[in-house]
């Protein structure tokens, strides 16, 4: 029995996209397998609204953000966590040696543009990171505010992760001031889990000139080198499975339309929000709800760990809460291609089942 993913990642892939990942092999270096990485490339700017490089990775986006922290710090990074996967941008940095400070909000509350302000008056740092989405916590950064502070410091490199939101809400790159912006392909692009994109400013690669130990696999120069240079080449072998399914999978995006994607996102996550206030309770600040997934803390008093098993027994999986939150919260994703049907049938089968283990 096919388990149907209602969890923040991997989600359900579409089976005509399933489909491209078994597309006949080409080599890597030809011709086609260079007009197929353009390809994508430009409509991946498209959808993130940029016109910076876009670069592939055949990894996760965990891959690319230790290659950011790697490449574009010289001096010293500020990390702004919101969650467990903030907090990761800082585990990265100490790993690699790179100086780093972290600035935690309280779990549920995003990154504010106080804290912003407060750290980069400073001087102290030349590169700072920012989680647009959270998924331990459902919290969704303000960005648009948190971008009036650090325009205002255009020496700074920008770093955010939009892993698990790129193609779901909406990010414009390039009137936000990104300098580098990161996802994955198993998120709200509806992919299976295996290869991460950035977009890379100009600034951000002239930075890069000037740091050393950037590694070799992640270094984001020979990375942008290859793409302009080769052109749109790689330095190592690709997943060209990966890049015929996203290559098709972004034709779907652009005919749906990014902000009509985006209202559907909104829909469904109303949907799921309207249920936890009726059912439970919001785990994290209402004013900063992630449209990708949500939050609920689990007040029925029926362990996760039995809801999960009955769910599982009718084919849908929701997930526990993460981290801290283990146990004691619970996730329902609503990303990718999604509908508000589908939303509906997964919490139609939660009622049933907290209603059966009531009794």
């Amino acid at each position: 029995m096919h388990v149907k993913l209602f969890i923040p990642g991997p989600t359900e892939v579409a089976g005509d996209v399933l489909e491209k990942m078994s597309e006949p092999m080409i080599g890597h270096r030809t011709k086609d397998a260079s007009a197929l990485q353009e390809e994508i490339s430009l409509k991946l700017q498209k959808v993130m609204g940029t016109k910076n490089t876009i670069v592939l990775s055949t990894s996760s986006g965990s891959g690319l953000m230790e290659g950011a922290v790697r490449s574009f710090t010289k001096n010293r990074a500020a990390v702004f966590s919101i969650g467990a996967f903030g907090k990761r941008w800082h585990k990265m940095c100490t790993a690699n040696g790179i100086a780093a400070d972290l600035f935690e909000s309280e779990l549920g509350q995003p990154t504010t543009p106080e804290m912003l302000e407060e750290a980069l008056s400073t001087g102290k740092y030349d590169l700072i990171t920012i989680t647009q989405n959270e998924t331990s916590t459902g919290v969704a950064n303000p960005m648009k505010a948190l971008s009036e502070v650090y325009k205002k410091y255009p020496d700074v490199i920008v770093c955010v992760d939009t892993v698990s939101s790129m193609a779901g809400d909406l990010i414009p790159v390039d009137d936000l001031g990104i300098d580098v912006c990161i996802t994955s392909t198993q998120k709200c692009l509806g992919l299976p889990p295996g290869m991460a994109i950035a977009s890379v400013s100009d600034k951000a690669i002239a930075k890069a000139e000037t740091v050393e130990n950037r590694g070799l696999y992640f270094d984001y120069l020979e990375l942008v080198k290859f793409v302009k240079e080769k052109p749109y080449q790689y330095p190592s072998t690709p997943s060209l499975s990966h890049m015929f399914a996203l290559d098709y999978q972004l034709d779907k995006i652009l005919a749906e339309g990014v902000e009509a994607r985006y209202d559907r996102h909104c829909r469904m996550a109303k949907i799921v929000r309207d249920w936890a206030k009726e059912n439970c309770e919001l785990y994290s600040n209402p004013d900063y709800l992630s449209v990708t997934v949500t939050c609920i803390t689990n007040t029925t008093g029926i362990p996760f760990a039995d809801i999960n098993k009955a769910m599982t027994a009718r084919g849908y999986a929701i997930s526990n809460g993460y981290g801290p939150l283990k146990d004691k919260t619970f996730r329902i994703a609503h990303m990718a291609d999604m509908t508000e049907d589908d939303i509906r049938e997964v919490l139609k089968v939660l009622d049933e089942v907290l209603a059966e283990l009531k009794r």
